[in-house]
């Protein structure tokens, strides 16, 4: 019964961490967008100790730390965690830097994700540990003992999708370096929580359930054998079954709460049929039980919710998170609903010290309150979303669509919508229709439409208006229902795809493929149930105890359709119980294709058309639900007939979500799993990680667009990794001893904010830079970008000792544009480096070294050269710079701009020169004395602010303000400013000539 587990690092780990070694893509990062809203969060937690300290527990996002009473938290858990789903976190009651955290939600949904044991800081989050237990499964509990932190209880709740004999209770003495099994009940029942006695850590409680969740259904109880209270006075050694009081058939899911005023009381919110689900009442630790409610919202989805929880100063003061969030202050017989920021509750800590400063946790994030529940902090701090999928439009920058879970659909767009956009402080961020579980689709060429599904239902959303129409395939709400009486099957998340050759054709999925032409209006259906439809499989969802049917559930429906994008009328279609089908002549005659060696029932997450060759197609098929977390990603190049397997180079429990074709470079392939990215070079033979800053959480969608690649994830919402272009050329997969300038990809000339901190994370705009060095260039690197006719713009240096250009000096500025700089950012590692180019040219001149000639205009649209130079040695590669679409549609072309630079270039030398004639107007006066002094001090006053607020705006102040107007956007210079540069340029001539310096 004893089991020893000590802290290895995983094979899986190995093998990622040595494929990596050999390409190392550190230099290409994601940047994350958002959106800053809350996602779910299933355990929170504080410590009486720091009372403005608050931890929370997400489902796919990891550990969160707060110290400022949820103003602001910060991911603890990102580099250490090898799963980001989350069951318990507590903190040891005299030392709030040892913390235990328990993986693996216990709401145990279709998408929940695995967890994998147990994680120990002893510095407050800052680092961790893997201290066992990585097959326990789901976590339900993490208790310490108040009187020595080494000692650690765990409830294992177990595998969710299949039998395995890690259920149990777990108990440590010596911190995570041993674990012993206290009690095992079968291989199917786990223990959802547990509970130490106050003032008497050997007595135990432990709440035993039976769980499982399969793709047609949710077991959550079984027989009284299977499940119930247990109770032990030793320490684990022993244990007995509670049972007077208690319901002696069917018997679900159960939590405790223990009154730590009073440890006699023990509340058990309990799941059993009908009236005797509910809340129960023991007054003598256990040994009689009294039911005090039956309100169904205690035990509301009870598999996914279930949790009780006690006021720690009074012990009839009892809070039930479930939905709705119920509070109780006599002893859990009437009960008040409580309102809080968002729906679906699942757990809540209340300060022993003061039990009106608690935080709480739902689907929307962790709030804190200081007032009892009263008011909460904002749940629009914690980018924790769960995002099905993805989409996005055409304007420019391009928006990014998808569907948040237990929220609302959202468009938020790709980098910053303009020059003048807040960053950091507020996300611009619209509901497009539909609801939560998506997808949700703008219509190519009208992106204010929006195709949206919400759990089977279709409509159509116009972003102007305001107004969302529903056109549903069987205008029927199918909710409730046994699969096998509904005339259409749909999943919640039922797919929906604009076909590539007409945005008027619209495909959505049932058991068939329905065809609109005219946004739902009339619907036609172009094939036969294209599911597998086993008869065993068509059931009321919810077993023994709780019917739960909300379409998640809904088995042999249609998960994934795509047209071909270069063959008109050839889709492909994949369903949830594994049947992939195919019609080449826009669903007159179909053919199933489902790979013959492929396990029968998973789920076709994805289908990728390839873009090269109509006979080409991927498919990735997930089979987690079935207690199979091995990746199947399939290719066939000959319309399905045949396929092969493509997986070398990914772990064996890295379940398969989605895998995507490069538009431009054949054979360039990217893959989303339950645990992150990957890349292959070779159209599947071998894959190589593609994770770099990118959190463990699961990749759900990506699309390839614009040379960008944009992913939604599980638990960390929208993620972009700018211009893959190098990736598409073929000398980065066989990188040796030669420096590589790869080739930029052609760059918008946006005019966008400067980047900061937060979220969103908006680039700012720049030409991307990528190089290879075959090893360490130390201070050998340099950067030039040369226009058309090879004059050099800009000259980047990764030495400071070799930015001085001698053509800086020359007195007539108009003579060159060129300038030299160092930039610590032109990285000279050995690998791949990237470089932003931020498309500037010369500015003026400051006499702060640091500053000087930096930030002067955009370039021009117009192409370009970047040459490296490695070592003596200089490589060149052509990009070419655009004009912004958004004002070519006003009018202001090349030439505009053109003539804009020459007069923003006139207005910065005569800047340059005003401030050079200031230096050396004051180094003048610094070794000048009597009259001459005195007049050139008077000539200073004329051309320099005084000191003090608001001074008198003088000449070289005057200058700067006119470059600044000029300089902040692209147009024709209005008269008022050509007819100022000239009135300057006097006043400028005729301070020097009273000065007369030499």
């Amino acid at each position: 019964m004893k089991t020893l587990f000590r802290y290895l690092t995983s094979v899986s780990f190995i093998l990622l961490s040595t494929t990596l070694l050999s390409q190392d893509f550190s230099a290409l990062e994601y940047r994350t967008i958002g959106p800053q809203r809350g996602g779910r969060v299933t355990t929170v937690t504080g410590t009486p100790m720091l009372p403005g300290t608050f931890y929370l527990g997400a489902s796919g996002a990891g550990v969160w730390k707060t110290d400022d009473y949820g103003t602001t938290w910060n991911n603890i858990s990102d580099g250490f965690f090898d799963t980001p789903s989350i069951g318990a976190i507590e903190v040891a009651l005299n030392d709030p830097n040892i913390v235990y955290v328990g993986t693996g939600s216990d709401g145990l949904r279709s998408n929940i994700i695995s967890g994998k044991g147990m994680y120990k800081s002893i510095d407050g989050g800052k680092t961790w540990s893997h201290i066992g237990l990585e097959n326990a499964g789901q976590i339900g509990a993490v208790e310490i003992d108040p009187t020595n932190s080494n000692v650690v209880w765990v409830a294992a709740i177990g595998n969710a999708f299949k039998a395995n004999e890690e259920r149990g209770i777990y108990k440590t003495v010596d911190g995570g370096t041993t674990w012993t099994k206290m009690l095992h009940i079968s291989n199917t029942t786990g223990f959802a929580d547990l509970e130490l006695l106050p003032g008497n850590p050997n007595v135990v409680y432990a709440a035993a359930w039976k769980a499982q969740r399969t793709p047609w259904t949710i077991i959550s109880g079984g027989e009284n054998k299977e499940g119930g209270i247990y109770k032990s006075v030793n320490g684990g050694k022993d244990w007995i079954k509670l049972e007077e009081g208690l319901p002696q058939g069917l018997i679900g899911k159960i939590d405790l709460a223990v009154s730590p005023v009073d440890s006699s009381i023990l509340y058990a919110v309990i799941e059993a049929p009908g009236d005797e689900g509910g809340v129960y009442k023991s007054i003598d630790q256990g040994k009689s039980f009294v039911q005090t409610s039956s309100n169904k919202g205690l035990v509301n989805r009870p598999f996914y919710y279930t949790n009780i929880e006690l006021d720690p100063t009074n012990p009839d003061i009892v809070y039930s998170n479930a939905n709705p969030l119920l509070k109780s202050t006599d002893g859990a017989k009437s009960w008040t609903m409580m309102s809080v920021p968002h729906g679906d509750n699942h757990d809540i800590w209340l300060n022993p010290n003061n039990p009106d400063l608690l935080i709480q946790c739902n689907d929307g994030g962790a709030n804190v309150s200081h007032n009892g529940g009263k008011t909460w902090s904002s749940q629009f701090n914690q980018p924790t979303a769960e995002i099905y999928q993805v989409a996005v439009d055409d304007q420019y920058p391009y928006w990014i669509y998808g569907a948040q879970q237990d929220n609302t659909t959202i468009a938020i767009p790709s980098s910053a919508p303009s020059a003048t956009a807040v960053q950091g402080s507020s996300q611009t961020m619209i509901d497009v229709g539909g609801c939560e579980t998506g997808p949700t689709i703008p219509k190519p060429g009208n992106h204010n439409i929006v195709y949206n599904n919400c759990k089977g239902r279709f409509s159509v959303y116009n972003k102007m208006t305001g107004v969302g129409r529903e056109y549903s395939i069987g205008a029927s709400n199918i909710y409730g229902h046994n699969p096998k009486d509904l005339k259409y099957r749909f999943q919640r998340v039922a797919p929906i795809h604009v076909s590539p050759h007409d945005p008027d054709v619209v495909y959505m999925g049932s058991q068939f493929v329905h065809k609109t032409r005219n946004d739902g209006v009339i619907w036609e259906t172009i094939s036969p149930d294209l599911t597998a439809f086993e008869a065993d499989k068509q059931v009321n969802s919810g077993s023994p105890i709780t019917r739960d049917i909300t379409g998640e559930e809904y088995y042999s429906t249609l998960y994934s359709i795509r047209e071909s994008k270069i063959k008109e009328g050839l889709i492909w279609t994949g369903s949830n119980d594994g049947v992939v089908s195919l019609t080449q002549d826009g669903g007159q005659t179909w053919t199933n294709v489902t790979p013959k060696k492929m396990l029968i029932g998973g789920r076709v997450e994805s289908i990728e058309p390839s873009q090269f060759n109509p006979a080409k197609a991927y498919i990735s098929v997930d089979r987690h639900l079935l207690g199979d977390t091995t990746p199947y990603f399939y290719k066939t190049e000959d319309y399905g007939k045949t396929w092969e397997l493509l997986t070398n180079g990914i772990p064996s429990d890295y379940t398969s979500k989605v895998l995507r074709e490069d538009p431009i470079q054949e054979g360039l392939l990217f893959a989303g799993t339950e645990y992150g990215m990957f890349v292959s070079m070779n159209d599947g033979k071998d894959w190589k990680p593609f994770q770099q800053n990118l959190p463990v959480t699961p990749i759900t969608d990506i699309i390839i667009y614009r040379g960008d690649l944009v992913l939604s994830t599980m638990g960390r919402g929208f993620w972009v990794l700018d211009n893959i272009t190098s990736l598409r050329n073929n000398a980065i997969s066989s990188l040796k001893d030669t420096p590589v300038l790869f080739q930029p990809d052609n760059t918008i000339r946006y005019r966008t904010p400067r980047r900061s901190k937060g979220f969103p994370d908006y680039s700012s705009t720049g030409v991307l830079i990528d190089y290879y060095l075959p090893k360490d260039g130390k201070n050998n690197v340099q950067l030039e970008i040369l226009d058309a006719s090879k004059q050099t713009i800009a000259t980047i240096s990764s030495d400071s000792t070799k930015t001085k250009s001698t053509k800086e000096e020359v007195d007539n500025m108009s003579l060159s544009m060129s300038f030299s700089y160092f930039d610590n950012t032109l990285n000279t590692k050995k690998g791949i480096n990237r470089f932003q180019w931020d498309m500037r040219q010369k500015g003026a001149w400051s006499d702060k070294a640091s500053r000087s000639y930096k930030n002067g205009p955009m370039v021009p649209p117009g192409n370009y050269i970047v040459k490296l130079t490695v070592d003596h040695k200089s490589f060149e590669q052509p990009f070419e710079i655009l004009v912004d679409p958004r004002l070519a549609d006003e009018g202001i072309n090349e030439k505009i701009i053109a003539a804009h630079l020459a007069f923003e270039n006139k207005v910065l030398d005569l800047l340059t020169e005003a401030r050079k004639f200031q230096s050396k107007l004051e180094a003048e006066i610094k070794k000048s004395k009597g009259d001459r002094k005195e007049s050139l001090e008077s000539v200073l006053k004329a051309i320099k602010n005084d000191e003090g607020a608001y001074p008198q705006q003088m000449l070289v102040p005057q200058i700067a303000y006119l470059s600044y107007i000029v300089g902040g956007a692209d147009k024709i210079p209005g008269n008022e400013e050509v007819e100022r540069l000239k009135d300057l340029e006097q006043q400028l001539q005729a301070v020097k000539q009273k000065a007369q310096l030499n």
